[in-house]
């Protein structure tokens, strides 16, 4: 049995009860940056579903080389963890384990193998940039993925500073059909200023479909649960409707 870590001081409002879903996290415990273990998982659980959230989806790296991750791999992680999460009484339902897959050299190559790990009923394939370089042709191979038969979603695009938020490549994405995940914790300044306004502007523009918490520890679980009092995550949660509840 898991312990609660002591950070249910106060009554927290469910405020992200309206997504339902979170379609994008790190808590399939010791195989990436996220969770380091299972208890730590389950903790981070916890916060999920008291700030609101009832299902979803796990989402590990696969990134060459640094988590040189493979699908068969996690899939049997995944059902292992999923006994644990059963045996926790926690009530959250685990939809399925997708991938946060890095557009690198190493995905390249896997669209010829076509094995990715999917989030959403449609098979949607969360894919992500390095947050500090551009990769060029990015969008190229994001159009080939496309023409392959395969649904995308952008993690947290508030995050590629070196994109301006009406820059022609993210309009480019948009137009070809890519959805847009934004990360509720850029929301509340986690991440900084600078995130914090380009996800907004780029929620006001329509772009963003999907919100995620992008959960790896309880460092970010902590942080979540002071985000659900953020003007901003509210504000954006009254005004906007997102799809998370129906992936």
């Amino acid at each position: 049995m898991f312990h609660i870590f002591n950070i249910r001081h106060s009554k927290i409002e469910p405020v992200f009860n309206i997504l339902e879903t979170d379609v994008h996290n790190h808590l399939l415990p010791e195989v990436d940056d996220g969770s380091g273990s299972v208890e730590e998982s389950l903790n981070c659980m916890c916060v999920l579903e008291e700030v609101g959230f009832s299902q979803m989806y796990i989402t590990p790296h696969f990134q060459e080389p640094r988590f040189p991750n493979s699908e068969g791999d996690i899939k049997n992680r995944f059902v292992e963890f999923k006994k644990d999460v059963e045996n926790s009484g926690l009530y959250m339902n685990l939809l399925g384990v997708g991938g946060e897959y890095r557009i690198d050299d190493g995905f390249v190559r896997r669209i010829s193998q076509d094995s990715f790990l999917t989030v959403g009923q449609d098979e949607y394939i969360l894919v992500e940039l390095s947050l500090r370089q551009h990769r060029m042709g990015f969008e190229k191979t994001i159009y080939d993925l496309q023409m392959a038969g395969h649904q995308v979603i952008l993690a947290h695009p508030e995050r590629y500073h070196y994109l301006a938020t009406n820059s022609n490549m993210l309009q480019q994405l948009k137009d070809q059909g890519t959805l847009f995940q934004c990360n509720i914790l850029s929301l509340s300044g986690f991440y900084g200023s600078e995130s914090r306004s380009r996800a907004t502007e780029l929620i006001e523009k329509g772009w963003v479909e999907l919100l995620g918490t992008d959960l790896h520890n309880e460092t970010y679980a902590k942080a979540l649960r002071e985000a659900t009092r953020s003007r901003t995550v509210r504000s954006v949660l009254k005004k906007y409707h997102f799809l998370n509840h129906e992936l």
